[in-house]
């Protein structure tokens, strides 16, 4: 047995897995994200989980997590059921496509080209603030591009892990008008059906720690019905400003990969 799987079943990493379920519980509810960006780097650095491992342990700890966070915001009428579906199918083509393009392309690119499309998405978020009122009009045309947004999505989480929700939220409000409840509650449900696609083959792989990914899930559970409910309070320009520092942070995170990666090679 390794390190890390000792250390995995000691009362220090219980308490850790309850914790990390609780923050990415909190953050999914409130932002419609996977909770992906929180787990999987403190899984590594505080449990000495590797890189695969911990993915693969967020990815199942998302289902359950996704799955009280979509019935919190459907409550409120906040789901787009059609386009999520829409999203999830070409998500889980693209992740597919981006698994096989994985060994072709060079992180450290993908790494700097994700940080500069999340630098857009926060300039954007201090100048655009849809309107809650606003109602998402499923027709050929943006079918059609939720389509693409979905594979274009899948293909990034299957090259550098990236979850769903933080490009799907930001793009959904942006691109498509979207009101910022409906954005969260959207991706959320796309989320489902790709983590539990991304789970099964990762189990094949064998790079699931269903102990952990239960504990974080089910821990997770607890604070998703919060941050939902607290999102329902803020006012959008100040969600905004929220997620854009929340994406702040995974730009930092994704850049100091790119920097080690490059020093890796040189």
């Amino acid at each position: 047995m390794s390190d890390a799987e000792t250390l995995s079943r000691g009362p220090r990493a219980y308490t850790a897995f309850i914790g990390i379920g609780l923050i990415a519980g909190l953050l999914s509810g409130l932002f419609g994200v996977g909770g992906g960006t929180v787990i999987v780097p403190l899984l590594v650095l505080f449990l000495h989980f590797n890189q695969r491992l911990g993915a693969g342990t967020s990815l199942a700890a998302i289902v359950p997590t996704a799955t009280v966070g979509v019935i919190s915001y459907a409550i409120n009428g906040s789901v787009a059921w059609i386009p999520a579906l829409i999203l999830a199918a070409g998500a889980v083509v693209g992740a597919q496509i981006g698994t096989r393009l994985l060994p072709k392309i060079s992180q450290t690119v993908l790494r700097w080209f994700f940080v500069g499309f999340l630098v857009i998405v926060i300039v954007s978020l201090f100048l655009v603030v849809p309107s809650r009122d606003a109602e998402f009009e499923l027709e050929l045309l943006n079918g059609l591009a939720l389509l693409a947004v979905g594979v274009g999505t899948g293909v990034l989480a299957g090259l550098i892990g990236v979850g769903g929700g933080v490009i799907v939220v930001p793009v959904l409000m942006l691109a498509f008008g979207t009101s910022d409840l409906v954005a969260k509650g959207t991706s959320l449900l796309m989320m489902i059906p790709t983590a539990i696609s991304g789970t099964i083959g990762n189990l094949r792989n064998h790079n699931v720690d269903l102990v952990a990914a239960a504990i974080v899930g089910v821990s997770a559970c607890t604070t998703t019905a919060l941050g939902a409910w607290l999102a329902t309070l803020i006012d959008p320009t100040l969600g905004n400003m929220l997620f854009a520092a929340y994406l702040v942070v995974i730009a930092v995170q994704m850049a100091m990969k790119a920097i080690k990666g490059r020093k890796k090679k040189d």
